[in-house]
């Protein structure tokens, strides 16, 4: 549906050269000579790339009707990963490529976002936290509270996560999913 650039609004989905994005930002601009036009910011959907456009009042767009739903991962089956629809309770299968590395981090469970065009998923967004335990690590020495250091450890997902060297197997820990970082230590 072609809409004009007065109707473009932050997180509206577009069509630009074939491909989806979703708005991030926009700013009208009315210059004192000329006519006004809008700078937009535009993330891509499939591969997160940021792309700046400029448009004038005048142009049109390509609306993409994207949808927003919460779904819970149930169970894996090779490269495929079971969703349960929050709302309608129907199974939806995503591939391991679609989840990227949001993979690594899925616990049993887990609710994530899902962004649908035309009843496809197309982007999945994992929490941008999660709560694990430390399945894997070297043992702690006394004394290693007070220097600086890392060292990796796996958590029950099975992705590997630097942690200080003061956390143990068995603690329970916060870890960045946006960036795979321990954040700190949680007490059950």
């Amino acid at each position: 549906m072609a809409i004009t650039i007065n109707e473009l609004e932050n997180g509206m989905g577009l069509l630009v050269d074939g491909q989806l994005f979703f708005v991030t930002e926009l700013n009208h601009v009315k210059p004192g000579k000329g006519s006004a036009f809008v700078r937009v910011r535009l993330k891509n959907l499939r591969t997160d790339a940021v792309l700046e456009r400029t448009y004038r009042t005048a142009e049109t767009l390509e609306e993409a009707d994207l949808e927003r739903r919460r779904m819970q991962f149930t169970y894996v089956t090779g490269e495929e990963y079971h969703f349960m629809d929050q709302s309608s309770f129907e199974d939806t299968v995503i591939g391991k490529q679609l989840l990227g590395d949001g993979v690594k981090y899925l616990q049993d469970n887990m609710v994530v976002e899902t962004i649908l065009y035309k009843n496809q998923v197309v982007k999945v967004d994992v929490p941008n936290f999660i709560i694990a335990t430390i399945v894997e690590a070297d043992p702690g020495l006394k004394g290693d509270s007070s220097r600086a250091g890392y060292k990796p450890a796996k958590i029950d997902t099975g992705a590997s996560v630097s942690v200080p060297l003061f956390i143990g197997q068995g603690e329970t820990i916060k870890v960045d999913t946006r960036t795979g970082v321990y954040v700190e230590r949680v007490k059950k």
